[in-house]
């Protein structure tokens, strides 16, 4: 089966995307897009769905993205989603649209975020995931002196979303350095099934 989502915007690819899965189940299903992030998107979306993923093969338009079942994908994708609801700490999501904290002074906010990224490892394992939406995703790429942290955030088990459409409107899509490329979709999933939002911007 073939899906055509050339010019659509985020996050609408990867709605296509599920609403075929579930409506048919093929197969193998191949998506044309048009741009990085949709390219990044769409495949992380199918992978999560337990399907086998090609390396996306450029085209004239964009981009080609191939993906064959793997047995029984709608059991793996339940089995997973039972066993993330199995976790036991609650699930805490920090939400940031800036990569400075407050009005007043450009550099003092900078350094109270470095200070407030630096002091999250203290809420322990109920800190989930860190998404990180407009001016916020350049704390994730190669000029940003909290790169280290955040880094050091996800080697530990935090998920960190980087929002696919804000690094292409900033231009940015290539310094990405840490993080997951992700959608809008992800993002009201995490504020819907996260305990708690810390949101900062």
């Amino acid at each position: 089966m073939e899906l055509h989502c050339e010019g659509e915007p985020c996050p609408k690819p990867v709605l296509r995307c599920k609403e075929v899965l579930a409506a048919h189940a093929p197969q193998t299903l191949t998506v044309y897009v048009d741009n990085d992030a949709a390219k990044d998107n769409v495949s992380r979306f199918l992978t999560s769905q337990g399907m086998q993923v090609a390396a996306p093969e450029r085209v004239a338009n964009g981009w080609r993205i191939t993906a064959t079942a793997q047995g029984d994908t709608a059991q793996a994708h339940a089995s997973a989603a039972t066993a993330d609801c199995a976790c036991a700490a609650p699930k805490h999501v920090v939400f940031l649209t800036t990569d400075r904290i407050g009005q007043g002074s450009d550099e003092l906010g900078a350094k109270l975020m470095f200070n407030f990224l630096s002091t999250l490892p203290e809420m322990g394992a109920s800190l989930w995931r860190i998404i990180l939406v407009n001016g916020g995703v350049r704390l994730a790429t190669s000029s940003s002196p909290t790169l280290d942290i955040l880094r050091r955030l996800e080697q530990s088990g935090v998920e960190i979303l980087v929002c696919g459409t804000c690094l292409e409107f900033f231009g940015l899509l290539g310094a990405k350095e840490v993080g997951q490329t992700t959608n809008m979709l992800d993002v009201v999933t995490s504020l819907q099934v996260a305990d708690k939002v810390i949101s900062l911007g």
